[in-house]
């Protein structure tokens, strides 16, 4: 058992989303002793670990002023990650271009959280346009994994992490493509979840239609995470795929049920997909065995992957080369290489691999669907080995077998990004070197209620604290 850091911060920054969001509107805390705190842990962490390098106090206590009456969150202080635009806030995504970027005006899910009560406190650390599975970037620098600071705290919502992990913020927005939500939530010790596309606002409006990239909840545990998801779902009328919120909705509640007779599918590799260490499959399967000793039903299953690293590079080859023909020069004339890699991926695609890809994500889908059919979940890893140095970009091997680039690194990220299945990364253990590690459930279509109840569930079994910890510095 790993001895928890200790945690010297306010006392307020220990409590969970919900608590303080309970203390808020039972009057015996305001959201301005809220902030205070907030602010006051940042000065004390970020020299260490970088996770929010965009504090905006002075437009959150202007915010203080027009908290919504009885609003779901209150006045909680939140983080939103460094890929979103929040008006009269530097918005850089990463980027040198944009290092000077400020939007006149917030994206929708913004302005959804701030009717929801939420007070944006700052802005988290990114890769450069969010590409990367280690957050650094020429702008503001790396950001370091609170567990061991020379060690990184995974992308691309590495800050959004870290910032958790440290108290900074009681909720982080973050977003996922290849596994951005859910590498640095298992790097960090907290809980994330991928939604299903179209929960938890759109994508813009050169992406309106994209399904591979969403937004979505990190916290500290799985019911703040679901606290967090309430305060984001509603109908987007510009977005094409929003998901409108049913009447009486509430993933809070869902999460507070305790799911019967649970079935879960276990899949160590994916079906042969991902390479994994002995390291993290032993957390995984101790886990598990924990889980099952409490009456859950355990199956290790086959899953048919043999065309999905394909038709994920091919559809996030597209997603590149059409964002890169909307940059501007100023930007495109910093992205680092692997960026420029990924764009003439995309570029040098055949119009047979598209077809391919689109063909093969339905099926993949098919494929998963009969599998959930039986089980309530999918379990897999969320990514093959513990976090890494600080300053590597990305392995180069898993246990000395090699890795071509860095999305052989995040392949398990890869099922619930082609299917739009949502997926939780919850942690479950740590390696024996003391970092964290999570595991990965994968859900039904629209099954985020069943899924957080069931991610509730396995995080009482294992009894894991989540409190923050103070940075550890070798």
């Amino acid at each position: 058992m790993v001895d928890r850091p200790a945690f010297t911060g306010p006392d307020l920054c220990a409590y969970e989303a919900h608590e303080v969001v309970g203390l808020l509107k039972r009057g015996e805390v305001s959201p301005s002793e809220l902030l205070d705190a907030s602010i006051k842990r940042c000065a004390e962490v970020e020299p260490d670990i970088n996770a929010m390098p965009i504090v905006c106090e002075a437009r959150a206590r202007q915010a203080l002023k027009s908290v919504p009456n009885n609003s779901l969150l209150s006045g909680l202080p939140i983080a939103i990650k460094d890929l979103m635009a929040v008006g009269g806030v530097k918005t850089t995504y990463g980027t040198k271009g944009l290092a000077d970027n400020v939007p006149a005006i917030s994206e929708p899910l913004v302005e959804v959280l701030e009717g929801n009560g939420a007070i944006v406190v700052g802005k988290t650390n990114v890769p450069e346009l969010g590409a990367g599975g280690n957050t650094f970037n020429d702008v503001f620098g790396s950001t370091a994994n609170p567990w061991n600071t020379s060690r990184n705290a995974g992308g691309s919502s590495g800050g959004a992490a870290a910032a958790l992990a440290t108290g900074e913020v009681w909720l982080a927005h973050g977003s996922d493509y290849g596994g951005s939500l859910r590498t640095p939530a298992a790097y960090c010790g907290v809980v994330s979840l991928r939604p299903t596309p179209g929960r938890a606002g759109g994508g813009g409006v050169l992406t309106a239609w994209n399904t591979e990239g969403v937004q979505g909840p990190m916290a500290r545990s799985v019911t703040d995470c679901a606290l967090f998801l309430d305060a984001m779902v509603g109908f987007d009328a510009g977005s094409p795929i929003s998901i409108d919120k049913q009447p009486d909705e509430s993933f809070l509640r869902a999460a507070g049920t305790p799911p019967e007779n649970l079935r879960i599918a276990y899949s160590p590799d994916l079906g042969g997909h991902g390479l994994v260490s002995t390291d993290v499959s032993k957390v995984l399967e101790d886990a598990l065995g924990i889980v099952e000793k409490n009456g859950a039903t355990i199956e290790e299953v086959a899953l048919q992957t043999a065309t999905l690293n394909a038709t994920f590079r091919t559809l996030r080859g597209l997603a590149f080369l059409t964002q890169y023909k909307c940059m501007p020069d100023s930007v495109r004339d910093h992205l680092k290489p692997t960026i420029i890699e990924n764009v003439a991926f995309g570029r040098n695609l055949t119009i047979d691999q598209i077809a391919d890809a689109q063909i093969n994500k339905n099926i993949i889908y098919s494929n998963i669907n009969v599998v959930l059919s039986n089980y309530d979940v999918i379990a897999c890893p969320v990514v093959g080995l513990a976090a890494g140095p600080l300053h590597e970009e990305y392995p180069a091997e898993v246990e000395g077998q090699p890795l071509g680039d860095y999305l052989d690194w995040l392949r398990f990220s890869n099922l619930s990004t082609v299917t739009g299945l949502p997926s939780v990364s919850l942690p479950v253990g740590f390696i024996p070197d003391g970092m964290p590690m999570g595991i990965q459930l994968i859900g039904s279509n629209r099954g985020e209620s069943k899924l957080l109840a069931v991610a509730r569930a396995i995080e009482q079994m294992l009894a894991l604290k989540n409190t923050p910890i103070d940075p550890v510095t070798p």
